[in-house]
Parts: C-alpha cells; structure tokens; sequence
C-alpha cells in the first residue's frame, strides 16, 4: 500500500488537486476527503448543494467527512482514526495543531502566491490590485502562525494585463494540482528540503471586505482598471450610481478623452461608457446595478441621459 492521504479542502481551486492525487495510486492512498458541510439553496424545495470538493470527491468513489468546526476534539479523533501519512490542504479551514501534527510525514497547504508575498485570505486578488506581472502557487508545512512555514516548491507564471481574479484563480488551480503532486512525491522519496521564509519579504493579502473593494475614483486609470480586475468576478468592485449599488467586472483603458475635470464622471463616446479616472478615461465593458442583470456597457449607456449633471459614480 502506498502512504496514506487525507485530503482537505472545499472550493473549485482544490479540486483539480484532489483529482491529481486520486490517479497517483498505488504510490499514495487517498483514505479521506474532509470538506465544508452542505449549504442551504435559494429555492427552498431544492436539496442542499455540496461544496465542489465533496461534489469530486463522490464522482471519484472517495469516502468524505464534512465539518464546519475544526476544532473540537471529535474532529481531530476523526482524523487521527483514518491514520494518515501526510495531509493536503487546499483552501480550507485554519487547523489547529492537535490536527495538523497528526500525520508523522507533516501537513502540507497549497498557497495561492509566492510565499512569503501575500500572505492572508486573498492573495490572487491582491497581487492583481497591486498590479504584479508575476504570481504563482506554493506548498509549505503548516505551522501554528498562518501562512509562515517551511516552503516545499512554487511554481511561477505571469499574471496577463487583462486577467481577471476568476480567471487567474483557474488557471493557478491546475498550477497548484503539479506543485501538490510534485510536493507529494518529494515528501515520499525523502528529497524534501524545506525552504525557510523570510519574513521580512512578507506581505499581506487580507480578507476582501465592503470596506476594502469600493472604488475610489480618484485613482489613475491603470490602478483602477487593476482594481476591478482583481476582484472580478467575486466579489466584485462596486461603487454607487444615482443613490443605488453598481457592480464593475470588465474595464479597459481608454485612449483619447483628455484629462478629466474630475474623478468618477460618466460620458458615452460612439456607444462607449466611460469613467474618468485620475488621468484618463476608462471604459467600462460589464457592469450590474442593483436589482438587476450583469450587461455590457453598451446597453447601460443606452439607459442614460447624456448631458445630464448627475451621471457621475461615487
């Protein structure tokens, strides 16, 4: 038999991970997938939905345990009965020792940045806001303090000028699958030499809030547009249109137009929604209001009133 792996997570980015490790056998044993716990749907007759991770798990015949609480002494005797090797973290709960010091070949986490650079909740979102050319995925052992412990390998790739946040997290994800299953077959083979962070380099990426994810207009057009596309498609930059909520997931940079006369003006150019900005215009190519369907920028310009003094954002 091969060593025996419990796998952790619950979103989408785990999954192509979880699916890696289950085609590694003989080599390694998947014994248990631990993930979130069903949630409740919109419609009140519907079953309730099962996070991707369980959803994988099931289609690959793998036995699941779903918990919202990791701390309490029965999960951690859950885990320790199926005997595990070596755990696999991706995307999942802050675990605390009792759990994670469990395997006697150490827990591992798929990171979604180059340790020690954004660590928090957000790094793939964060290293798009901050406009970096470069990210990519790193494993490490897990340690008591979050995202600080010994780095297993990276992977590097670069970050596109238009890439969204939905669309990096994607591609990092099938990434992340070749950084685990490398990580995996370095701890098996003993070739492990894990790398110490040094935490002068660290920064943080902290969770995305209502607070933090406003856009402030009075920003250059290249941060702006960064801005909006680090946090396309969730949980979206927003900002305020005649007194309601207005969500902006695409924009791009517009040539021409001059300098603004002030940050957050509205102005509709051959059937183009501009914005300014700073120093430019953007122009805005998907965008929801309050109450109603996502459309392009296009459509919401038809349903304005050019010349109007209150086309403006805030």
């Amino acid at each position: 038999m091969g060593l025996r792996v419990v796998f952790m997570g619950t979103p989408g980015f785990a999954v192509p991970s979880l699916r890696r490790i289950a085609v590694m056998s003989p080599e390694f044993e998947l014994v248990l997938v631990v993930t979130g716990s069903d949630k409740p749907r919109r419609s009140r007759n519907a079953p309730p939905e099962p996070t991707p991770v369980k959803q994988a798990a099931l289609e690959l015949g793998l036995p699941v345990f779903e918990t919202d609480d990791v701390s309490t002494p029965g999960f951690a005797a859950t885990i320790a009965a199926s005997r595990p090797d070596v755990m696999v973290v991706a995307a999942f709960r802050i675990l605390p020792p009792e759990v994670f010091l469990l395997p006697s070949l150490g827990t591992f986490n798929l990171h979604g940045s180059l340790l020690p650079s954004y660590r928090g909740a957000a790094p793939v979102n964060w290293a798009i806001i901050n406009g970096d050319a470069e990210t990519g995925v790193t494993t490490f052992f897990l340690r008591q303090s979050v995202d600080t412990g010994n780095i297993i390998t990276m992977d590097r790739t670069p970050i596109g000028p238009d890439e969204s946040a939905s669309e990096l997290l994607d591609r990092l994800s099938g990434i992340g699958a070749g950084t685990v299953e490398r990580s995996l077959s370095m701890i098996a083979a003993g070739m492990v030499v894990a790398q110490k962070q040094d935490d002068r380099l660290a920064t943080r990426a902290p969770k995305l809030t209502r607070q933090n994810t406003r856009i402030d207009w009075h920003q250059p057009v290249k941060r702006l547009h960064d801005f909006i596309r680090g946090l396309a498609l969730k949980p979206a930059a927003w900002t305020t249109f005649g007194g309601r909520n207005l969500k902006i997931y695409r924009s791009v940079s517009f040539a021409g137009g001059g300098v603004p006369d002030e940050p957050g003006l509205l102005r509709i150019e051959s059937g183009r929604l501009l914005v300014s900005g700073s120093d430019g215009w953007l122009e805005l190519l998907s965008l929801q209001a309050e109450g109603k369907k996502a459309m392009d920028g296009e459509s919401f310009a038809r349903g304005l009133r050019t010349g109007d003094d209150s086309l403006r954002f805030l």
